[in-house]
């Protein structure tokens, strides 16, 4: 079994059920999931657009990296996930974090999944999950990348209780 930690995110339509649809539609083929408490952040990138709606899942899937990519771009077109423009609004955005302790890149995907340490929304649900996780290139623990963010790179705003 592959361990894998996913990052979801949404700021379109009802964002709390489009995280719930997809961690039920994730459990189709990834067992033990795991989730972190549900945060509230501004937008990165393009930022005239609603505040997201951000958690992390951990699992275990049979699934290899090619697979488990295809299977997520399902789960996202499956919770109505419409493409805008880079950095855009979406229904749906699910990102593989960490796939094991692999290293790759394609034309698709970065595992890890590059600026994860700049990346409060990010850092900080994972933290709720594996504050103790070793990142596998920067060699340093969620905690210790948690703790050396600037409070620029804070977005959080609230959680859901």
């Amino acid at each position: 079994m592959n361990k894998v930690f996913l990052g979801l995110g949404s700021n379109v339509g009802d964002k709390k059920r489009n995280i719930e649809e997809a961690v039920k539609l994730l459990s189709e083929k990834i067992e033990n999931i795991k989730v972190a408490k549900i945060y509230i952040s501004r937008a990165v990138g393009y930022e005239n657009q609603d505040d997201f709606l951000n958690t992390v899942i951990s699992g275990e899937t049979e699934l290899n990296i090619g697979e488990l990519f295809e299977f997520i771009k399902n789960v996202e077109k499956q919770v109505g996930r419409k493409y805008r423009f880079r950095w855009g609004p979406r229904e749906i955005d699910i990102d593989i974090l960490f796939f094991n302790d692999l290293i790759f890149e394609d034309e698709n995907i970065k595992i890890p999944h590059p600026r994860i340490q700049e990346r409060d929304f990010v850092l900080k649900p994972l933290a709720d999950l594996d504050k103790n996780f070793v990142h596998p290139v920067l060699k340093k623990s969620v905690k210790e990348m948690l703790n050396e963010l600037s409070e620029e790179n804070f977005s959080i705003i609230g959680e859901i209780k």
